[in-house]
């Protein structure tokens, strides 16, 4: 179980980098091609969600691999999951339902690192 945990871990940590830190240093205009959703909410709101992203991240590689506090891990993927599940209910109030997929999968594999964490 820990070897799985560490793989959902790791995709989910790096995917989170990524997307985090690109939403904490670009800008409106750089980002817009690839989240339209960046043009309807304030660019402050993007910049907390990135560096949540990025914490979250943080979360659940760090406390793990260090033996410090293990059970950040799980509040970190419990908050990337609502994170995820936010991001999807935005997604369908826009009536992008086509782009939910994304939504989906990275709230499965939080909903698993979740239940990954809590098994060791």
């Amino acid at each position: 179980m820990e070897i799985a945990y560490w793989i959902v871990a790791g995709v989910l940590a790096a995917f989170y980098l990524y997307a985090g830190g690109k939403k904490a240093v670009q800008s409106q205009e750089q980002l817009a091609p690839m989240m339209g959703w960046v043009d309807t909410v304030p660019m402050g709101l993007v910049r907390v969600i990135g560096t949540v992203e990025i914490l979250g991240a943080a979360g659940l590689v760090l406390p793990p691999l260090t033996g410090i506090a293990p059970v950040l891990a799980l509040v970190a993927a419990l908050g990337l999951l609502v994170l995820q599940v936010l991001a999807g209910a935005l997604h369908l109030s826009r009536g992008e339902a086509k782009e939910t997929g994304l939504n989906a999968a990275l709230i499965a594999l939080a909903a698993g690192a979740v239940w990954l964490a809590t098994t060791w």
